[in-house]
């Protein structure tokens, strides 16, 4: 059972004049392709096939826009770094995340998804720093925590705690053995009752 039963994808945007009224409250979720966003979208949700899944990483070219409930959103970014894509797209993506970020008054936070495997890139990093900008509050998902052997999983989260310090907060997470799922809907559901 779905803790969003009426959890809906409202749309996609590809310019700010497309986003949805600036109303309520949204959290974001971004990270680099391929880090399992999608999957881990679904499995916070409860939902199958909520957020499309891709073999292909960089499928999510756009800010999609889902209605939780009333007034409140989840905002799927466009996945950053590993995507095939001209570089006039990537310039388009970065103004594209730069105004979102600038520009909404209802975001109360970010979710990051991090292959716990790869630690944090640099388009990690730019990520955080536009949430900094607009001081809003970052939780990282590192994600895939499955694939790691349990004292490797445990060395990566505190590597990246170390890197981070008190500007996010960390969990081990997986869409597979759904480790970590209701940590990072309490958060979620934090962020979204959370006041600006």
């Amino acid at each position: 059972m779905s803790h969003y039963p009426e959890a809906r994808f409202i749309t996609s945007a590809n310019a700010r004049k497309q986003f949805v009224p600036d109303t309520g409250v949204e959290v974001a979720v971004a990270g680099r392709s391929n880090a399992g966003k999608s999957s881990a979208i679904n499995v916070i949700v409860n939902r199958r096939r909520f957020a499309r899944t891709s073999k292909t990483p960089g499928r999510t070219r756009l800010v999609n826009f889902f209605s939780l409930r009333d007034d409140q959103r989840l905002v799927d970014l466009p996945g950053y770094g590993f995507a095939r894509v001209a570089d006039s797209m990537r310039e388009h993506w970065g103004e594209l995340l730069a105004e979102y970020f600038q520009s909404r008054q209802s975001l109360r936070g970010l979710l990051m998804i991090v292959d716990i495997r790869r630690q944090l890139k640099d388009y990690d990093r730019q990520m955080m720093a536009f949430a900094e900008a607009v001081n809003v509050p970052i939780h990282i998902l590192l994600t895939k925590a499955d694939k790691l052997k349990k004292g490797q999983a445990s060395r990566a989260v505190l590597e990246v705690r170390k890197e981070v310090g008190d500007r996010a907060t960390v969990q081990q997470f997986s869409a597979l053995s759904r480790q970590g799922e209701n940590e990072a809907r309490e958060v979620l559901q934090r962020l979204l009752t959370s006041e600006p």
